[in-house]
């Protein structure tokens, strides 16, 4: 049968929004639970713009530096070290970072 209702334009784009935010949640839903490793564009962007991974990383978990460092064993200062470029990191201290994170150690350097 062929059923035909009308709406207002206003209504339609209202739906319509809608739809496609339902859709972005439920891709987000898919991908936190594949745990594809998926990173917001947002954050790859400031990674491409220059600013250091381990600072971007962070963020994305909502970590402070006190509290990565709390995680990680590393010295809080040291990560801001990293974070601004003034020193680098060993192996050792990436390896620690980067499992705290949650991130693999290539994804830092």
């Amino acid at each position: 049968m062929n059923e035909m209702v009308t709406i207002s334009r206003a209504e339609y784009d209202r739906l319509r929004q809608a739809a496609e935010d339902l859709s972005d949640l439920q891709a987000y839903d898919r991908a936190m639970e594949a745990g594809d490793g998926s990173v917001p564009a947002e954050y790859v962007n400031r990674i491409l713009n220059g600013e250091h991974p381990v600072r971007v990383y962070r963020d994305w978990r909502g970590l402070t530096a006190a509290a990565l460092a709390e995680a990680s064993g590393v010295n809080r200062v040291q990560i801001t070290q990293l974070e601004t470029r003034k020193r680098g990191g060993t192996v050792e201290t990436m390896k620690k970072l980067a499992d705290a994170l949650g991130v693999a150690v290539d994804d830092l350097i």
